[in-house]
């Protein structure tokens, strides 16, 4: 079964003393608050979703320290029904914080679901998009930043996974 209190929990045992920040569930929309005078920094994620949580880390993760800085890591973000311009700028964003998600959720053996996030304008994801988060999983599994590394570790140790970062389990025709 899989619980977001548990990532909860294990994203604040790898990270909170080192970097002030919590994972946080129980919004509408997730949103990122840089530290301020009396709170750590917060990633929200929507409701109680598990995928969600791991989406909002996966962008974490991703965010360097200026960025880390600003609310919502200084990105844009055009709600669903954006035009086909703006979601190949979305795809382009997306792309390595999705990579991440697929290879967390592989630490987890959960399901992961590329999100095109623009369900208005009927526009799924396309095989571009996919492509090259397949591309960017197989090369994070060369090479992964010390924070996923830290986090691939607590979630596969939890769950009990292995070989999480094998990239033969990284295709795109494995996407749904």
């Amino acid at each position: 079964m899989h619980n977001a209190f548990d990532l909860i929990q294990l994203f604040e045992h790898c990270f909170f003393a080192e970097f002030n920040t919590r994972l946080e569930g129980g919004v509408d929309e997730p949103l990122y608050m840089p530290v301020m005078p009396d709170y750590p920094a917060r990633i929200f994620f929507t409701r109680d979703y598990f995928a969600s949580a791991l989406h909002e880390v996966a962008h974490w993760c991703v965010a360097g320290a200026a960025r880390r800085l600003l609310p919502d890591y200084g990105y844009w973000y055009a709600p669903d029904g954006r035009s086909t311009e703006q979601q190949v700028e979305f795809e382009k964003v997306e792309v390595k914080p999705q990579a991440l998600e697929w290879i967390f959720s592989a630490a987890c053996d959960a399901r992961f679901r590329v999100s095109a996030d623009n369900l208005a304008a009927g526009l799924g994801a396309s095989a571009e998009f996919k492509e090259a988060i397949a591309a960017q999983a197989r090369a994070y599994c060369a090479v992964l930043p010390a924070r996923p590394v830290r986090f691939v570790a607590a979630l596969a140790d939890f769950y009990r996974i292995k070989n999480v970062l094998d990239p033969a389990g990284y295709r795109a025709e494995f996407l749904i």
